[in-house]
């Protein structure tokens, strides 16, 4: 990734950003749940039942990239920037790939065959950046990950079906697509909402300051997605792991104790050393990308911040209550939008920082939708919190104060009962990586 934007350059690294997060947020709606329906269906899905779901995906990618063609002359006057208006048409007429491989790996899960499905990606992967960074050194031009796309996603509808031994055919139930679409539309409502933050930065960055901005706010997110793996490894550990815990209200909100404080050690000393290696990047990459140092802080303590409530998403998704976690999403997202609006054009680049920041104010909505359940401490979790979350700024400050940053973490550790509860910490990742 890092080498594909060097050679590309901020301006067309950002028009393919922007493309793209655009097209895999529409792709997540065109979904349309199916893939999830097919993979939690009681009864094993027979060839027909996966026919009925590529026909309705089918139909569902063709729709969204004839509606992309019509769309041009709106797309053209929101952005008022024609660089971005070609390669995002080229994407959107890839979403119907993008959509009917979803049976065929739907298909995979159900059989627990997860070695075929990470060669698949691993090998899709390998597809997309070899013919990416190869046409990138011979065109310097966003075309390179544009193709490589397509022919990553080509690689995923055929080797997903030949992997999958399915050979589906064009099909038509009423009652069968009406069963898909009420049960998947049902589960993903929560989750489009929240797919939705994709597009504050291509739809509002990118018309107020331009593609190079949007190269900046997504490098500097991949960045952070990077760092804190952990927070997303965690999070669809604690879906089946809390599951077992639904009847104890005591053990959930132990549960939730706990695992803030774990999520919070886990997540912020990675970002903590991203914030220092981020200094460098414009000697790596060139001195065009410098402004990801100023706005990797102020994703960093978003990302934070959302790794120490995700225990509590995942406790209202395990006790069925979606629609809660809808209107959080929808509150957050809604707070990003609001503020990025605002900020960008008053402050620029730094303006969609402050928003991810202004956005942390809908945590309290999930903090309390999940205290009318049952009470919740930070006795121990935002200690840590407090005392990490200011290194992530290091970046910002002038080398002689750096240091000053660091003070907190230091307090903390002298008192002996945060160091017992860092030794408890080691010791139980110890087992886990002895495993590994």
């Amino acid at each position: 990734m890092l080498l594909l934007t060097r050679l590309i350059g901020p301006a067309n690294y950002g028009v393919y950003a922007g493309a793209l997060a655009i097209v895999t947020f529409v792709a997540d709606v065109a979904r349309l749940g199916v893939e999830v329906y097919l993979v939690r269906r009681e009864q094993e899905p027979d060839r027909f039942v996966y026919s009925q779901a590529f026909t309705l995906l089918l139909l569902g990618g063709a729709a969204v990239a004839a509606l992309s063609v019509l769309a041009q002359p709106l797309l053209r006057l929101w952005f008022e920037d024609e660089r971005f208006i070609t390669p995002l048409q080229a994407l959107f007429l890839a979403i119907p790939l993008v959509l009917i491989c979803q049976p065929a790996f739907a298909a995979l899960e159900r059989d627990l065959d997860f070695r075929k499905v990470a060669i698949l990606e691993l090998v899709g992967q390998l597809i997309f950046y070899t013919a990416a960074i190869s046409l990138a050194l011979l065109t310097k031009s966003v075309w390179g990950p544009i193709v490589g796309f397509w022919l990553w996603q080509t690689w995923l509808v055929v080797g997903s079906f030949w992997a999958a031994r399915l050979r589906p055919a064009l099909v038509w139930s009423p009652v069968l697509v009406r069963e898909m679409l009420q049960y998947g539309l049902s589960y993903s409502g929560a989750n489009w909402i929240w797919s939705a933050r994709l597009l504050v930065n291509p739809l509002i960055v990118g018309r107020y300051l331009g593609p190079e901005s949007v190269a900046y706010v997504s490098l500097a997110t991949r960045l952070v997605e990077v760092a804190s793996f952990v927070r997303t490894a965690t999070w669809r550990l604690s879906i089946a792991a809390l599951a077992k815990l639904q009847g104890d209200a005591g053990r959930l909100r132990r549960a939730i104790d706990e695992g803030t404080t774990l999520q919070v050690l886990g997540v912020a000393p990675f970002l903590c050393v991203g914030a220092i290696g981020v200094t460098w990047l414009p000697d790596l990459l060139g001195q065009s990308w410098h402004p990801v140092i100023g706005i990797f802080p102020f994703i960093s303590l978003a990302a934070l911040t959302n790794a120490m409530f995700s225990m509590h998403s995942s406790v209202l998704y395990v006790l069925k209550r979606n629609r809660q976690v809808a209107v959080f999403h929808l509150t957050c997202v809604g707070l990003l939008a609001g503020c990025a609006l605002i900020l960008v054009p008053a402050f620029g680049l730094i303006g969609y920082g402050l928003a991810e920041v202004g956005a942390m104010a809908s945590y309290a909505v999930l903090h309390r939708q999940v205290t009318r359940l049952f009470p919740l401490r930070y006795r121990t979790s935002a200690p840590w919190f407090f005392a990490l979350a200011p290194p992530i700024f290091v970046s910002l400050v002038p080398l002689p104060y750096a240091p000053l940053l660091f003070v907190p973490v230091v307090v903390l550790l002298s008192l002996t009962r945060y160091r017992r509860i860092l030794a408890r910490y080691f010791r139980q990742i110890r087992p886990r990586a002895a495993e590994a």
